[in-house]
């Protein structure tokens, strides 16, 4: 029986073939130094998942397993299998081995459409081989697991390094092309005993009548909501489009904490943050989350709060209308964050499209007496909450296309974009001081 291999010694391996993988992607021209030397959040996705796609294609076991690069001739060949795999990163692993068969048995223009996919870029057309609909869904199926991955700490921390890696490879040291990694972790999610001053007052709101912050991770249901309720109150509530609507019933606009003339990404953020206290209270589950894992509820609730925003917020011109009822136009928005206005209501279109086919599937089987399927938003917010790799592992998909994961990974890569913008980073961190005071 194998021995279980370290974390720490998977993550030294995972990143060893990171660079050799993004490394690749340059020679190949699926990256060029412009992209790598960037700060653009769907580096962090793209970067595993290429990584995976080049494991995949190298595997050479059944069942699959991953051939670990080695940092010396005299080490040993060895291979990350469901033997010896952490539990850490078991459904990962999962994950990946499920599509090492279908993406060998792509034939090679496939392959490299596949690798296209993943990095953002059109397919190759081939007019006497089309691409088959199955790539969109290995790309679907590794960039959720990517997406996991870029989460953990151990990641972003060394992130920056594969990139400069790669950015040196072929290039004289000094020389004019050479250029620099922009990437900058975000900041440690850590409760902070002394909160700041800016945050005190809220936090104080966090802890109730008692003043009591601290106690066991288990708490009552009505205790969670009270914290819950609380922050909701200390940030702004997003206006609803409909005030009439049954399904979104119109709430009261708290106080603002936006400046009058205040910028159009502060507009944004302080809609998106407002979201967040609706999210927790709507879904006791992310505030179990929060005691369990912290900066996985923190991302998990951003995700949430954008699927929110998209769906309750935007109008059909692509306005988003924010705290106290202003609206945002396209028009108004500074050049450089109309795209994630665009994707915002992009989103928002493919979410009410999604739950109107989940209507049509639930009305036919009804009628014709089967079994009605779980709906793909319900399977949306689950992958959403906890590991999309875990839910995938556990629930398989449903098309080849792997819709419902492709739309997951598109909230979360908007997610990721929007909280790695410098407006959210100010106040990210405070933010989620306040998130870990509920689950706390």
């Amino acid at each position: 029986m194998s021995t279980q291999l370290s974390e720490r010694y998977v993550q030294d391996k995972f990143h060893s073939y990171l660079k050799s993988s993004l490394t690749q992607a340059k020679v190949e021209r699926l990256l060029d130094a412009d992209v790598l030397s960037s700060a653009e959040s769907d580096l962090m996705i793209t970067g595993p998942a290429l990584c995976l796609y080049f494991a995949a294609l190298r595997c050479t076991t059944n069942p699959p397993s991953v051939p670990l690069p080695r940092s010396s001739k005299t080490e040993s060949p060895m291979e990350l299998s469901s033997d010896n795999c952490p539990p850490a990163f078991t459904s990962f692993l999962r994950v990946w081995a499920s599509t090492v068969p279908s993406i060998q048995g792509l034939r090679p223009e496939h392959q490299h459409d596949l690798a296209r996919v993943i990095c953002g870029l059109p397919p190759v057309s081939h007019p006497s081989s089309p691409t088959p609909p199955a790539v969109n869904g290995i790309a679907a199926d590794l960039r959720a697991v990517a997406i996991e991955i870029s989460q953990r700490r151990s990641f972003q921390d060394r992130f920056a390094s594969d990139l400069q890696a790669a950015l040196d490879s072929g290039t004289e040291p000094g020389s004019p092309s050479a250029r620099r990694a922009a990437f900058v972790p975000p900041p440690q999610y850590e409760p902070s005993p002394t909160p700041s001053p800016s945050s005190s007052r809220i936090s104080l709101e966090l802890e109730g009548p008692s003043g009591s912050g601290s106690g066991s991770g288990s708490r009552s249901r009505t205790h969670s909501h009270s914290h819950s309720h609380s922050y909701t109150q200390s940030l702004p509530s997003p206006t609803l489009l409909s005030p009439h609507s049954p399904r979104f019933p119109r709430r009261s606009p708290s106080p603002t904490m936006l400046a009058p003339h205040a910028p159009a990404i502060e507009f944004i953020r302080e809609t998106l943050y407002a979201s967040l206290g609706d999210a927790l209270e709507r879904t006791p589950s992310l505030r179990t989350l929060l005691a369990r894992d912290p900066p996985r509820a923190y991302f998990a609730a951003v995700a949430h709060a954008v699927l929110d925003v998209a769906t309750t917020a935007v109008t059909p011109d692509g306005a988003v209308v924010g705290v106290l009822g202003t609206p945002l136009t396209l028009d108004e928005c500074p050049a450089e964050l109309r795209p994630f206005m665009l994707e915002l209501a992009a989103i928002g279109r493919a979410a009410r499209e999604m739950e109107a086919e989940d209507d049509e599937v639930a009305m036919r089987c009804a009628l014709e007496g089967e079994e009605v399927p779980l709906p793909r938003m319900e399977r949306v917010k689950a992958m959403l909450e906890e590991c999309a790799a875990a839910e995938i592992d556990a629930q398989g998909r449903r098309s080849v296309e792997g819709r419902a994961v492709a739309f997951v990974n598109r909230i979360n890569a908007l997610s990721l974009g929007m909280t790695r913008l410098r407006a959210f980073r100010e106040r990210q961190e405070e933010v989620f001081k306040v998130l870990a005071g509920i689950g706390s």
